[in-house]
């Protein structure tokens, strides 16, 4: 890349007008060369007069805020069809995939495997062939995820995997490219590239687009990155292409980034600022997914009754110290408010053990939230200090990491409970189950999600179509089918079919 190039694209990443870049580079070119005499540079003061004067000539010539507001209310989202200019140190066709192999493995929550979906789509338009295969990879992409050290400490490992396959490589083969995407790219940008001198390519959240010039870029042997963080990229032209084309659900992301400065959380700072798709687009992904996945797309009671609501402590004091914005008390309510509007909702949360300042009662409360609510699902973990957050800056991880364990397993063990005690509610009940496919512990029986999202495993058996009278058949993934309850854990429900149906017809069962 051009040194001006480099120069111009850390001016803009900064918000620095064009202004305020002739200006430095004339500083720079002054100080470079103060032993000349002062007609090769003049004086500031002339400068800035002749610098303002051009600046007002250019202001009155130029765009009225008027015209901002109107492109701001009418954004124009770029064909798909449009083909952006290559940069200058590479040419169209080393953007192109040529039909090397990529393997994808997604780490972390549902907005890295939809960040999966969106990083495969480009790389596909640009000519990349997908594999399931590493053996036969030649790229191999990690979309990571920063949230806990834990989390991270698993890419850490996964590489030294990676580092023992690309020693080993072939040197007849296409030399093997590995990147690290996400999150973690994002918060330790060049730590990776230090670390891992065996990683080719850093691309974070925002930078998905990127993909195709930062490989073309490791192809010549350099290491590539790009991890600025964007304040309107949603996304919204490009459609994730699902990572199973027999998935039965997909989840379609509606924005992107978070505002809310938790005080523990990482988040913010490496997704950036919160920003929404447009609805237009997320309608058109809807569509194209009811196109795909659903049999019956004029049937709407296809939403699960299922909220996730995290909590993070049950200790109102705790909660002011995370920078929540809710005590207990309105948490409680809220959850009062969800179950009398919605009858047999289910409900997931997460919770975090041993976060900074927590003592004995606080865990208590959390505890007993825990019994109040009686979550179906839940997602827990101990807490581990991030870098950047609040917490990190303003607040002393205090709690000892053997009582951190210890609280974990006690809210492990108490959700357990609660949530069997949940879920035997259903026993004896007939559910509508979209049918998933088989079960992964037992080859004779399938998985599919109740109206609750929760799990419901039933014996693979032929049974009654009641649409088609007499007719036995047995079910696909995609179908629906009624269960009758006759088993539940904290995990999963257990039942014995009854018949394949459809969203029309199940309401005269259940």
């Amino acid at each position: 890349m051009h040194p001006l190039q480099c120069v111009l694209q850390v001016q803009r990443s900064l918000g620095w007008g064009p202004l305020a870049s002739v200006s430095w580079l004339t500083l720079r070119m002054c100080r470079a060369h103060s032993s000349l005499s002062s007609t090769m540079c003049p004086s500031p003061e002339r400068q800035e007069d002749g610098a303002r004067k051009d600046f007002s000539s250019r202001l009155a010539a130029g765009p009225t805020f008027q015209h901002f507001l109107k492109s701001a209310s009418a954004p124009q989202e770029k064909l798909s069809s449009e083909v952006e200019d290559p940069p200058p140190y590479l040419t169209m066709d080393e953007l192109l995939g040529r039909q090397r192999k990529v393997y994808l493995e997604t780490y972390g929550c549902q907005m890295n495997v939809n960040d999966t979906e969106i990083a495969w789509s480009i790389l596909q338009k640009s000519g990349y062939l997908r594999t399931s295969n590493l053996q036969e990879a030649d790229v191999i992409l990690l979309v990571t995820c920063s949230v806990r050290e834990k989390a991270e400490q698993t890419i850490w490992n996964r590489l030294h995997q990676l580092k023992a396959l690309k020693t080993r490589w072939p040197r007849s083969r296409v030399p093997l490219r590995i990147g690290i995407l996400g999150c973690m790219a994002e918060r330790l940008k060049e730590e990776i590239l230090n670390r891992e001198k065996m990683v080719d390519i850093l691309a974070g959240p925002d930078a998905y687009r990127d993909l195709p010039r930062l490989l073309a870029v490791a192809e010549s042997g350099q290491q590539a990155a790009n991890v600025l963080l964007s304040l309107d990229e949603t996304y919204a032209d490009v459609m994730p292409v699902q990572t199973s084309a027999s998935a039965t659900s997909a989840f379609v992301s509606i924005m992107r980034g978070c505002d809310n400065m938790c005080s523990y959380c990482i988040v913010p700072f490496t997704r950036g600022r919160e920003r929404s798709r447009p609805i237009a687009s997320i309608l058109e992904e809807v569509k194209k997914l009811s196109e795909q996945v659903l049999q019956l797309i004029h049937e709407r009671d296809n939403i699960c009754k299922q909220i996730h609501l995290p909590a993070q402590s049950g200790s109102s004091r705790v909660l002011e110290a995370m920078r929540r914005g809710y005590s207990r008390e309105a948490y409680v309510e809220l959850v009062h408010h969800i179950r009398e509007s919605i009858p047999g909702v289910s409900l997931s949360s997460d919770f975090i053990a041993g976060f900074c300042g927590e003592t004995e009662e606080d865990h208590v409360q959390t505890v007993s939230l825990l019994r109040e609510v009686q979550y179906n699902m839940g997602f827990l973990f101990a807490y581990s200090m991030r870098q950047k957050t609040r917490a990190y800056h303003r607040l002393k991880d205090d709690v000892p990491e053997e009582v951190k364990l210890r609280r974990l397993e006690e809210l492990i063990t108490i959700f357990r409970e609660e949530a069997t005690k949940a879920n035997q509610t259903s026993v004896g009940c007939t559910q509508l189950v979209l049918v998933e496919g088989l079960s992964k512990r037992s080859a004779t029986d399938l998985c599919g999600r109740n109206d609750g999202n929760l799990k419901v495993i039933f014996p693979d058996a032929e049974m009654e179509d009641v649409n088609n009278p007499g007719l036995r058949v047995r079910a696909q993934p995609g179908d629906y089918v009624l269960v009758k309850i006759t088993s539940a854990s904290s995990q999963t429900l257990r039942g014995h079919v009854l018949c394949r149906t459809t969203l029309r017809d199940s309401s005269a069962y259940c």
